[in-house]
């Protein structure tokens, strides 16, 4: 059996492993687990990907289980509690970010029923285009953030190689 490059050669208790065999590339039909998803992606920007799996359980405690609405309440004493957590990624743009996006999310359910819908409904295929209308709705979403993000809630192919066991479960 075969995997992804990137993990072909991980025991199966690494934390690599477990988020490629059970998250990625994976529908997400919860819109708070979606924006979660987002947080985590955005956060990664600058750093491996290993740090943010080691603290994604820091991140989901800090970030209120990633409840849109709770994280668009928060104000300059949230923003203060986040910078002083050494669970998450104490940066004051991304935590920002995170609390804009979350008001963003908000706004767009009101139009469109969930972030999911709003998502699916771009009937967009090419990251170019994902990229824009990322970037034109939300802040510290760049490239290589909507293309991870993307591919890590199986919105756009790619997210396994042809010859993963992942790849077919998927694709059943």
């Amino acid at each position: 059996m075969s995997y992804c490059q990137y993990c072909r050669n991980l025991p199966p208790d690494n934390p690599h492993r477990r988020y490629h065999d059970e998250v990625y590339g994976r529908k997400i039909s919860d819109d708070n687990e979606l924006f979660g998803r987002l947080i985590l992606e955005m956060n990664q920007a600058g750093l491996s990907w290993d740090i943010i799996l080691k603290r994604e359980a820091h991140f989901r405690v800090a970030y209120d289980g990633y409840q849109i609405d709770a994280v668009a309440r928060y104000n300059q004493a949230d923003i203060d509690r986040l910078m002083q957590n050494p669970g998450v990624i104490r940066n004051r743009l991304k935590i920002e970010a995170a609390i804009y996006n979350a008001k963003q999310i908000l706004a767009l359910k009101e139009v469109h029923g969930s972030f999911i819908d709003w998502i699916e409904g771009q009937q967009i295929k090419n990251k170019e285009e994902w990229v824009k209308v990322f970037k034109k709705n939300f802040k510290f979403v760049g490239q290589e953030i909507v293309n991870e993000f993307l591919l890590s809630i199986g919105e756009m192919e790619g997210s396994h190689e042809s010859d993963c066991p992942i790849f077919q479960q998927l694709n059943k």
